[in-house]
This record gives C-alpha cells, sequence and structure tokens, in this order.
C-alpha cells in the first residue's frame, strides 16, 4: 500500500498548511487571497483526512486540479472537496472570495440533520455560477459566514450552524439539475471506508474515550491494522485523532460555556480533573483556565 500514488499526497490539517487546527470552531473561514498570496497563490496538491472545503469564487481565475483532473474556470464559481479528495489550486491574482473548511465532527452533524441533501459535501464537483437569485443567495450566504465568524456575539455558534446548514442546502440544489460538473469520483478503497467508519465512530463515543482496541474490535480488525491505516491516510495514529476531536470539544466547552472545569473533564470521560488539565497543557502549552482567559480576553471589543 505505501507504494500507492496517494501515498505521496501531502495530508495537510487545514488549506495549505500542516499546522493544527486554529480554531475552537467547527468550521474555518477566510478570504481565499489572505492565504493564497502566503504561498505564491499555488496551493498544490494535497489532501485532507478530515477536513471539507467549499470555496466561493466571486471573480477571478482558477486552475483547479481535482481527483486528477485540471480545469481552468472563471468566477463566479463554487468548489467543494471531501475528505480525501486530492485537490490542488493556481490563482490568479485578482482572485477575490472564500474558503469555508468544515471540521468532520461539523459533516458528520450535516450529514444527521440533512440526509440526503449532505450528500453534496460527499461528491468532488465544481458549480459555475450563472446569474440568478440561487447564485446571489449562495454568495449572500457566504458573506454571512464569513462575518459572522469573524466577530464574537451571542448565539454565535448556533447562528454558523444554521447559516451552514442553508448553504449545504444550496450546493445540494445546484448539483441536483446536472449532476456532477466533475469527472466520476475516484472510488473509495477499503482504506478510505475503514478511516471514515472509524471517524464516525470516534465521534459517536468520543465522550467515553474507548481505547484504540476496543475501536478495532468494533471494525473487526486488529488495532494495528487500525494504527496503519490511520498513520497512512491520515498521517496520525488512531489515538491522535481520537485526542484531536477531545481537544477540539475540551476548546469549544472552555470557549463558549460557562461549564467548570471540572465539569468539563467529567462529561469528556476524564477521572479526574487534574488528568485532562495535564491531557490539555500537553497538547496546547496552556492549562485550560489560562487558555479559557486568553480566549474571552480575544474575544472582548477594544
Amino acid at each position: 500500500m505505501s507504494n500507492s500514488p496517494q501515498a505521496s499526497v501531502p495530508v495537510f490539517k487545514l488549506y495549505g498548511e500542516t499546522h493544527p487546527w486554529p480554531t475552537p470552531d467547527l468550521l474555518h473561514c477566510e478570504s481565499i487571497p489572505e492565504r493564497s498570496r502566503l504561498h505564491d497563490w499555488h496551493i498544490r496538491p494535497h489532501r485532507h483526512a478530515d477536513l471539507v472545503h467549499v470555496l466561493h469564487i466571486a471573480s477571478g481565475r482558477v486552475e483547479l486540479e481535482l481527483e486528477g483532473t485540471q480545469h481552468a474556470l472563471q468566477g463566479p464559481l463554487a468548489i467543494v472537496v471531501p475528505a480525501m479528495s486530492i485537490h490542488g489550486f493556481r490563482f490568479s491574482q485578482d482572485i477575490e472570495g472564500h474558503i469555508v473548511t468544515l471540521a468532520q465532527p461539523l459533516a458528520e452533524q450535516l450529514g444527521q440533520q440533512l440526509e440526503e441533501q449532505a450528500k453534496a459535501l460527499r461528491q468532488a464537483n465544481y458549480f459555475p455560477l450563472e446569474p440568478t437569485a440561487q447564485a446571489d443567495r449562495l454568495a449572500t450566504l457566504v458573506a454571512q459566514i464569513d462575518a459572522e465568524y469573524r466577530r464574537p456575539a451571542p448565539g454565535r455558534d448556533r447562528m454558523l450552524g444554521a447559516l451552514v446548514q442553508a448553504l449545504c442546502v444550496e450546493l445540494a440544489r445546484l448539483a441536483e439539475p446536472h449532476g456532477p460538473a466533475t469527472a466520476e469520483p475516484r472510488s473509495r478503497d477499503r482504506g478510505h471506508e475503514h478511516l471514515a467508519q472509524y471517524q464516525t465512530l470516534i465521534e459517536a463515543q468520543y465522550r467515553h474515550q474507548p481505547s484504540v482496541e476496543q475501536f478495532a474490535e468494533w471494525l473487526g480488525m486488529s488495532s494495528a491494522h487500525l494504527n496503519a491505516l490511520c498513520r497512512r491516510l491520515a498521517n496520525r495514529s488512531a489515538l491522535q485523532l481520537l485526542h484531536e476531536r477531545l481537544l477540539l470539544e475540551a476548546k469549544r466547552q472552555l470557549t463558549y460555556t460557562n461549564m467548570t472545569i471540572s465539569q468539563i473533564a467529567d462529561s469528556l470521560g476524564f477521572s479526574e480533573p487534574a488528568y485532562f488539565t495535564r491531557f490539555f497543557k500537553r497538547n496546547t502549552g496552556l492549562s485550560p483556565r489560562d487558555f479559557r482567559l486568553r480566549q474571552h480576553t480575544e474575544a472582548s471589543p477594544e
């Protein structure tokens, strides 16, 4: 398996980056120019084990590589890049638009909430946008997501969730009339299916902190096989993927709730608050208390 062409394709944590997920939110939103200019307007082919991209290009050109096919495209358009899809971009320097990145837990939630309409997030696709009311709604939704993401406000988490649901429905409507604009998607091998199943199990069980051996048993494989699969496709061990989900939820609760450190530790399956504090500090460099203070300080209006 290590000689597979995918083995040489880097796995990024975020658009163009190997750095950790930078936010306690389940999504990340930024303008395409602010990130792309740092990479000379060229994001080389890569994939994400547990992220979904939705790009809205208002104007400008992009050379899109998606699942081994090349496309020269002009805005306005929307692009959907599911987890594990190989993709790369070369943007024109006058590019205008945004990229919304959804973390795996949010993609899982949307799948449960929207069912069939969430399929739009699992299909590598692009949609040229003709001047229509639907295209205007899509552009407005992305602008609202960007505005809500950038400013602290009461109910921000719920508002972002509602806006992303609406975005997903609009993408599903775009996909309905003519089917995918891209070439037929690459068939997923058993490894990809097993990784997706493991991520779904993590989402369902992470608060109980099952052992890797228990996860492997549920998946019908050995723990060594599960670890090897995670390292090959996600560049992390099975335990690291579980810990990343725990850490993300801890950050969310420290940022958006008034739960005590002890309550958060208990809700995440830690037998003692001290164990949680050590886990959190080892992974972030901050104690839970210091992280919460920093988040609240950064969110305070000047």
